[in-house]
C-alpha cells in the first residue's frame, strides 16, 4: 500500500459545520474526521501530504455515542476521533469553501 493511500486512510472526512467555518475564518483552524487510531504525527503527514499545506498544530478528542430516538426506533450514534488542524498563516485548503 503506497503511502497517500495509508494517508486517505487516516483522514477519513471534512467536519463542516456552522462551528467548524468560524474556526477557519478565525483561527485558520480545519476539522476533520480521522481513525481511532490515528496519532497527531500521521494526522499531521497526512494532512500535509493531501492539501500540500504546512501544519502549525493538532489537537484531538474522542466524540462520544450519543443516545438517539426515532419513534420507535432507538440507538446509538457511532462514536469517531476528531482532528482540528491549524495552518500556518496565509494558508487555505480550498475543499473547505462553501
Amino acid at each position: 500500500m503506497s503511502k497517500l493511500n495509508r494517508y486517505y486512510n487516516i483522514i477519513e472526512s471534512p467536519i463542516i459545520t456552522e462551528q467548524t467555518l468560524n474556526l477557519i475564518d478565525d483561527f485558520n483552524r480545519y476539522t476533520f474526521k480521522v481513525a481511532i487510531d490515528a496519532n497527531k504525527i500521521e494526522i499531521k503527514n497526512a494532512v500535509e501530504a493531501i492539501f500540500n499545506v504546512n501544519v502549525v498544530k493538532v489537537n484531538t478528542s474522542l466524540v462520544k455515542p450519543k443516545f438517539k430516538r426515532m419513534g420507535q426506533h432507538e440507538g446509538f450514534t457511532a462514536a469517531y476521533k476528531k482532528a482540528i488542524v491549524e495552518l500556518e498563516e496565509g494558508q487555505t485548503i480550498e475543499a473547505f469553501n462553501v
